[in-house]
């Protein structure tokens, strides 16, 4: 039986505190450690990630965290201070007791931290051992799917955890639904919006009301490297000129200013990522105040924002070299601005192929600060691509590796990643963690 849209929406968009990869090493941590009893002390932790969780949390700050970052002080604050019962956001309950506790443990060398360079799979495996015994948490395919919990050695077939993951809550898992999803016509995508109700659509508005606030924090306080605000001061000194792609650059920039600086807020995530759920979202919504719409039907383009996302992510892969904020949810919301702006299903191809056409090339080099200029990249692109779409520029099927079908198009880029970067991708992860070691020699 094919999937619905409230399908997909629920396993593929859902909230998130701080970055994907921290929270997801956070809540690995958590996990291990409440099977463990309350009273436990931890003596180690021990993880083991895969290449590009690594890469994606090397740098990134973590919500609660003051000044703590990369991934040994998430899984230490998932431990000491979280509640693995949240999932993506394990790390709300973290109090100022518990990120000391778990900053003492970190300099006191008890987090080893693993990386297993060709584990192609998301992969996080977190071994706590504690006065009481020794726990133990396996994530697997998606940031919050638990799969494995033992304690001492002894594997626990059932467990709330376990069943807690990603499946919307009916059982079909991730896997499933990407195998569905690379089945269907983008005209076919498109029509999922038609199957949208009531409760769908409260569910896309509290998606934006969670990253409209990180944006407005992120606006306020100047976060990160301040690409939001810094971009708003230009255009109030009238260096630039505002307008709809402006507009989308600042919003999405300054949620993810906010976001990587570890602003204590969720953001609503869309292909397991909390930057591509800036992206596929934020964008749209800043579109909207220069279009007369309906607000069901901003909601519906986001809605397909995340469908598309959710569609590229399917041929990239979780995680890949390939910036998916920029190519898949850039994607997503190139479609959902078309569709916004009464674009017809051509017209929607067309701009995902413009944008593919201009972003393809972006590499991810982990979460971090540096983000939310890949994000104001996007979020302009995004709207560019509609823009250019509805005024028939169009990019021709001879041109590289686009495609006469958005769909083959879309394939095409999967193979990129998934292929065509496997060496780069281990270029990357050589020169982020060369330089992670050299910083921490300098700290020792």
């Amino acid at each position: 039986m094919p999937f619905t849209v409230k399908d997909l929406l629920r396993i593929e968009v859902s909230p998130a505190l701080g970055c994907t990869e921290p929270a997801a090493v956070a809540l690995g941590a958590a996990a291990a450690t409440s099977l463990l009893g309350g009273s436990a002390e931890i003596e180690m932790i021990e993880v083991w990630v895969d290449a590009n969780v690594y890469k994606n949390g090397a740098a990134v700050s973590i919500p609660g965290g003051g000044e703590l970052y990369g991934l040994p002080a998430a899984s230490a604050l998932g431990a000491i201070g979280g509640d693995a019962t949240l999932g993506l956001q394990v790390l709300e309950p973290v109090t100022e007791d518990a990120t000391s506790r778990a900053s003492d443990l970190v300099n006191a060398n008890r987090v080893k931290l693993n990386v297993l360079p060709d584990q192609k799979r998301l992969f996080i495996r977190t071994e706590v051992t504690a006065s009481t015994g020794t726990a133990c948490s396996v994530i697997e395919d998606a940031h919050d799917n638990i799969v494995h919990l033992s304690v001492n050695g002894e594997q626990l077939m059932a467990h709330p955890l376990l069943e807690a993951g990603q499946h919307g809550g009916n059982g079909r898992d991730l896997k499933e639904l990407e195998a569905w999803l690379k089945g269907l016509s983008l005209e076919q995508l498109v029509r999922l919006v038609d199957d949208l109700d009531d409760e769908d659509i409260a569910f896309l508005e509290e998606g934006v009301q969670f990253n409209v606030r990180l944006a407005e924090y992120g606006l306020k306080q100047g976060s990160g490297l301040g690409v939001g605000k810094t971009l708003e001061r230009l255009a109030r000194q009238k260096l630039v000129a505002r307008d709809m792609g402006l507009a989308a650059k600042i919003m999405t920039s300054a949620a993810s200013d906010a976001r990587m600086a570890g602003a204590k807020l969720p953001a609503m995530s869309s292909g397991g990522s909390g930057n591509h759920g800036l992206t596929a979202i934020l964008p749209i919504w800043a579109v909207k105040d220069y279009l007369d719409c309906e607000p069901k039907t901003v909601l519906e383009s986001i809605a397909l924002s995340h469908i598309v996302t959710a569609y590229v992510k399917a041929h990239t892969g979780r995680l890949s070299a390939l910036c998916g904020c920029s190519i898949a949810a850039g994607a997503g919301a190139a479609a959902g601005i078309t569709h916004l702006m009464g674009g017809t299903v051509l017209d929607i191809a067309n701009a995902i192929k413009n944008l593919s056409e201009d972003l393809a090339g972006v590499i991810c080099d982990g979460a971090k600060a540096g983000c939310s200029l890949k994000l104001a990249t996007a979020a302009a692109c995004a709207v560019q691509a509609a823009l250019f779409s509805l005024q028939g520029v169009r990019v021709h099927h001879r041109d590289g590796i686009i495609d006469a079908s958005p769909e083959q198009t879309m394939k095409n880029i999967g193979t990129v990643s998934t292929q065509g970067m496997i060496e780069a991708d281990r270029t990357i992860l050589q020169i982020v963690m060369e330089k992670h070691f050299k910083m921490a020699q300098k700290q020792a």
